[in-house]
């Protein structure tokens, strides 16, 4: 009985012990890659004369919905169609 309570604590260490260093390594990671970070630089100046034309501000509107359609209902019914049988019967080729 005595063994199996010290097998026990000895594991419970190695566990808080390998929790411990994997913290430690995310944390020296997360770190290493935020000082690494730099500030995005622009492309160009910015210019006044392109914020507010009509069709830049309906695609402000319409991109969104886009996405949303492509990931619920377009690329779901690419995967499906990708695999047999369906993939024979639409004539898909590799």
């Amino acid at each position: 009985m005595q063994s199996t309570i010290g097998h026990r604590r000895a594991e419970s260490h190695r566990k808080s012990r390998r929790n411990g260093m994997t913290r430690l390594l995310a944390t020296a990671s997360a770190l290493a890659m935020l000082a690494a970070a730099s500030p995005a630089a622009a492309d160009e100046e910015y210019d006044e004369t392109y914020t507010g034309h009509p069709l830049r501000i309906v695609s402000y509107v319409l991109h969104p919905i886009g996405v949303i359609l492509d990931t619920l209902i377009f690329k779901p019914f690419h995967w499906i169609g990708s695999h047999e049988p369906i993939k024979t019967l639409v004539g898909q080729k590799d």
